[in-house]
């Protein structure tokens, strides 16, 4: 079972406005992984996965998100958010065969590890249409009566909360049917595992 862990927000991409000032960092950090036939990589897959709560996963997309964030007090005395900045750093945790493969199971592997590679891109892509709808929420945030700016922190804080529960259950609907009977991420077990 893949999974991932994120602090994560959203709203629907046309809802966000496209900036271009910022892009996220990706990158891969392979595990380890032995075993000839799909059954063996399977298996130490199992065996050596991220783990993931009590289990472990084939795969699982991370990230570390920091934000440059300009609040400023205002004449009238309230407080303004000019500028939200995103730091991203998306990890992608996936399996890589240790020693080489036949040919037959290189090109079984190389689809399998294609497949687990597209999942968890979509989760890569949910995170950053989060940070997106976090930076269109944040830039231009006001509260009145806000010298210290600390009405406006509490602001951004509670409609951040709000997303996050909404993008959690977004990322668990897209896990449930990918990893349901049939499905892709089944599917390219069975392929691995049955050639």
């Amino acid at each position: 079972m893949m999974r991932r862990t994120f602090l994560a927000l959203a709203l629907t991409a046309a809802a966000i406005p496209a900036r271009a000032d910022w892009e996220a960092v990706e990158r891969i950090e392979p595990y380890s992984i032995s075993g000839t036939s799909g059954i063996e990589l399977y298996q130490s897959i199992g065996a050596n996965g991220p783990k993931i709560g009590i289990g472990r996963a084939i795969a699982y997309t991370n990230f570390d998100l920091k934000w440059s964030r300009d609040y400023q007090p205002q004449p009238d005395g309230s407080c303004v958010l000019v500028t939200a900045r995103p730091h991203l750093i998306i990890t992608y945790a996936l399996p890589k065969p240790s020693s080489s493969l036949s040919p037959t199971m290189q090109r079984n592997w190389d689809s399998f590890i294609e497949g687990i590679r597209v999942h968890e891109r979509v989760h890569g892509e949910d995170i950053k249409e989060m940070v997106r709808a976090i930076e269109a929420y944040s830039i231009g945030l006001t509260a009145p009566d806000d010298a210290g700016c600390q009405k406006v922190r509490q602001k951004l804080q509670a409609r951040l909360g709000e997303l996050s529960q909404a993008q959690r259950q977004k990322s668990r609907d897209f896990d449930r049917v990918e990893m349901s009977n049939g499905g892709n991420i089944h599917q390219l077990i069975l392929t691995l595992v049955n050639g």
